[in-house]
């Protein structure tokens, strides 16, 4: 698969009637290994590994309704009350991240309400943090760590 621009991590890979599947350590089980399912698998080991969140805070493929229409979220995390505090939209590394994915990501947010969005295409990664109160966003220069986005209890 195409080297992303994430650190390197191991995964448990085989091949079944001649298609490539990959082993999702958070459903327990192998999934079809496309292009932005790469994306996707390296991205949560980044956060669980890198910026240290709890892999049983994370959802992949988490159902979000929008206008009454059942879609998927490619992520979400959690905080350790249950509230989502961010969600995340995953491209094949030769989709160009533009205007439509960021469309896509805030459809599923006017459901979620999260803090942090993230849109990556393994080769790009952008972070925004929602101000709701102020009516603003922000692009980080960085995806925070799993500390950073927790709420002040």
């Amino acid at each position: 698969m195409q080297k992303l621009n994430l650190p390197e991590y191991s995964f448990r890979i085989k091949t079944t009637e001649g298609k490539p599947y990959i082993f999702d350590t958070l459903r327990k089980k192998f999934v079809r290994l496309t292009p932005e399912e790469w994306v996707r698998q390296n991205f949560v080991q980044f956060l669980i590994i890198g910026k240290k969140y709890s892999s049983s805070l994370i959802t992949v493929e988490a159902g979000v309704k929008v206008n009454n229409n059942p879609q998927r979220a490619d992520l979400v995390v959690f905080d350790r009350l249950g509230n989502a505090i961010m969600v995340a939209e995953f491209k094949s590394p030769d989709v160009k991240i533009s205007q439509q994915t960021f469309d896509q990501i805030v459809r599923y947010n006017m459901q979620l309400k999260v803090k942090f969005l993230i849109v990556s295409n393994g080769l790009e990664h952008y972070c925004c943090q929602i101000n709701y109160a102020g009516n603003t966003y922000a692009f980080l220069p960085e995806i925070p760590d799993f500390a950073d986005v927790l709420p002040s209890l």
